[in-house]
């Protein structure tokens, strides 16, 4: 997850079971994470603890703001991110029950011209900043 202001959280699962992965995820997944000595590697609990304070951080002192997500075809990561809690009724109340979406937000702003990836593997960092890079070139004020 990359923020607005270039922070940056990222994490992987010490609890979840790689022979289980299907096909895909074991081609171009799995070969990218981190070795398992990194810090990246945590439990599902510290996670949840991690990335909740990651996102509430930058509220601190500003009881008018609210958190946004957005992520390009986001509606299976928001799925994901909702289990680390539990069911959906359970996520804490400063996450947003819904991410917005940029593949949706390219339409409506005609389709401009978006930031070439920087690379075709699927590394999930590399993805979030690609993303902030699309978002900030389609909320750009013009003028």
């Amino acid at each position: 997850m990359v923020d607005e202001h270039g922070r940056e959280f990222y994490a992987v699962s010490t609890e979840f079971d790689p022979g289980k992965a299907i096909p895909w995820v074991r081609e171009n997944v799995l070969n990218l994470l981190p070795s398992p000595a990194d810090k990246a590697w945590r439990s599902r609990e510290r996670i949840r603890t991690d990335l909740l304070a990651f996102l509430t951080e930058p509220l601190q002192g500003r009881p008018h703001e609210s958190i946004e997500l957005w992520a390009w075809y986001g509606a299976y990561d928001h799925v994901a991110l909702a289990q680390l809690w539990g069911a959906m009724v359970a996520l804490p109340r400063p996450i947003p029950r819904f991410t917005k979406e940029l593949r949706q937000l390219w339409d409506e702003r005609g389709r401009p011209a978006l930031p070439e990836a920087a690379s075709s593997r699927h590394d999930a960092l590399v993805d979030a900043r690609h993303n902030l890079a699309r978002w900030r070139t389609m909320t750009a004020r013009k003028g």
